[in-house]
Formats: C-alpha cells, sequence, structure tokens
C-alpha cells in the first residue's frame, strides 16, 4: 500500500509539471507570422478566462493587433547587447547616464534618501537603471502594449517567457492600471523604468503607476530588495539582483559600472 500510495503521489506530481509546462501552449500552436495571431487570441482568451481575467482584459485582448515591430525588434535584440562593456556604454551613452544621474541624485536627494530606508537600495543603480531604460523618462515608446506583449506570447521565439506576462498585462487592463490603448516599449515594457506586466504585478508600490516618477523608482527598488539586493554593498557586488532586471552579461556590467561612477560622487 505504502508503495502504490508513493507511485500515486509520483504521478501525480508528474502530471501537476506537464501541466505547468504546457500552460501556454493550452493558448494554442505558436506562430511565426501574424496569419494564426487572430485564431490563436481567440484560444487564448479561454486561457485568460480560466486564469481569472475579467471583461475589461478580455476586450482588450479581442481589439489585440499583431505587432510586426514588436517582432522586428525582437529579432535584432541579439545586436543590442553585443560586443564590450565599453562599446555597448558607448551606444547608449554611458558618459551621459553618469552625468545625468549624478545631478539627479542631488537634485531629488530627498527621494533617493527616502528610497535607500525604505529598500535599503542605493540612488546609482536605481539612476543608472532609470538612465539605461528611458533616457531618464525621456523615451518610454510608443508600442501598444497589449499588441506587443500578446504578440510575444503568441510567437514561436520565448512564448513560455511571454505567455506569464501576457496574462497580467490583461489583468492590468482589468485593474485600471493599462488600458487598451497604452504605450510603451516594444517588448511591452512599462514606465521610467520599463517593467514587464508580470513583474509590475509582484513589485510595483503605491498606486502602481510606473508613469510616474517617484512610483516608478521605488518600484525598481523593491524589485532589486525581492532578487537579492544587499543593503550597503555595491552594485558590483549586487550583480545577481542586477541580473534578475536584465539577463545580457554586458548590460549588467554597465549599469554596475554607471552606478558605482553615481554613487561615488
Amino acid at each position: 500500500m505504502a508503495f502504490l500510495a508513493k507511485g500515486r503521489i509520483l504521478v501525480a506530481a508528474v502530471v501537476a509539471v506537464l501541466a505547468l509546462a504546457t500552460g501556454a501552449q493550452a493558448a494554442g500552436s505558436c506562430g511565426k507570422t501574424g496569419a494564426g495571431f487572430d485564431a490563436w487570441k481567440q484560444d487564448f482568451a479561454e486561457q485568460a478566462k480560466a486564469e481569472g481575467v475579467g471583461s475589461r482584459g478580455l476586450s482588450a485582448l479581442a481589439g489585440a493587433t499583431y505587432a510586426t515591430r514588436t517582432i522586428s525588434a525582437d529579432r535584432a535584440i541579439h545586436k543590442a547587447f553585443s560586443g564590450s562593456v565599453e562599446d555597448f556604454m558607448k551606444r547608449r551613452g554611458g558618459a551621459t547616464i553618469i552625468s545625468k544621474g549624478r545631478s539627479l541624485k542631488k537634485s531629488n536627494a530627498a527621494l533617493f534618501s527616502q528610497i535607500e530606508r525604505n529598500y535599503g537600495v542605493s540612488p546609482g543603480v536605481l539612476l543608472a537603471i532609470w538612465g539605461m531604460e528611458t533616457g531618464f523618462g525621456a523615451s518610454m515608446g510608443n508600442q501598444n502594449t497589449v499588441s506587443a506583449i500578446l504578440t510575444l506570447a503568441y510567437d514561436c521565439r520565448r512564448p513560455d517567457y511571454f505567455y506569464p506576462h501576457a496574462i497580467a498585462a490583461l489583468k492590468l487592463v482589468d485593474r485600471g492600471a493599462l488600458t487598451a490603448s497604452s504605450v510603451g516599449a516594444m517588448h511591452g515594457e512599462i514606465g521610467h523604468t520599463q517593467f514587464l506586466p508580470g513583474n509590475v504585478l509582484k513589485y510595483a508600490v503605491g498606486n502602481g503607476n510606473l508613469r510616474d516618477r517617484n512610483t516608478a523608482l521605488a518600484s525598481t527598488a523593491n524589485f532589486l530588495k525581492g532578487h537579492g539586493w544587499r543593503a550597503g554593498a555595491s552594485a558590483q557586488a549586487n550583480m545577481g539582483a542586477i541580473a534578475g532586471w536584465n539577463s545580457a552579461s554586458v548590460y549588467q556590467q554597465a549599469i554596475a559600472r554607471i552606478a558605482m561612477a553615481i554613487d561615488a560622487d
């Protein structure tokens, strides 16, 4: 009997794992062009309902279109993180980010002090990410967020990765944090520091409006804290937390260098 019970438990565990592994596929087959996107949306709607997406989210899903520009950007993403750290920093304006970051740290000293007290995250890394992602809020993107994230959940390249973010985006529409016409970056990132929708649900603080500078910076600190940021340690010593933000090594190293230059001032 003990052997049979263990066998049943093992079978149940395997079934549960398989169910999780195939969650994205439950919404229908992926595609490499826009030809099957509308049919996929119909299947995805059933999965979204099962995961608690409401009427506003489902309406946004129905109106989403295949985001050709997002696919083009995604196909070229490896080029954006190529080359040495020095080359990457030159392309992304590292010197300018450091200069402006130092200025913003001084002019917003009270804000950054409060964030550091609350989350243990120093100003430099927040300013480095803010500057790197949107030029300190100057360029938060003009791609429809719902269409972008749904397109990536449908696309065959990384559907499992983007599937939960697509569900999260529709839930954010239900909550009023997004609308069907909200815009952001090419991969569906939102706000001053470019949060993916699933991370908005998990780490956004306050009113969750990441187009508000203070909310975005505090939320970014909360994200880093949630990924193991150690208060009082340098950005270089917190590479694991930075890696949670972006998996590209060249990006991580650039952020650490910029952060330490800002904090040293």
